[in-house]
């Protein structure tokens, strides 16, 4: 799959979002995956202990990491402008 230029000048990145892209884009992606499941593992010990605030909070962490880790996989298939 070759990449195309962007030739619409109106939605190119930042400085702030290219740097960013390149410093992920170096992680591995089975990163993300297995911090979601550390971190409904810690929820769980949490749970079993009687600490349902905190393991809710730990909990909710899934999500947002699993997001990362597809946000890092496409900036790796697709690059950025």
């Amino acid at each position: 799959m070759a990449k195309q230029k962007n030739d619409n000048p109106e939605h190119t990145e930042g400085p702030v979002a290219t740097a960013i892209e390149e410093q992920t884009a170096k992680l591995p992606s089975d990163l993300f995956l297995w911090a979601a499941l550390g971190s409904m593992g810690v929820s769980l010990y949490l749970q079993s202990t009687n600490k349902r605030e905190r393991s809710l909070f730990v909990g909710q962490w899934a999500a947002p990491f699993l997001l990362l880790g597809l946000y890092n996989k496409l900036v790796k298939l697709e690059g950025h402008d």
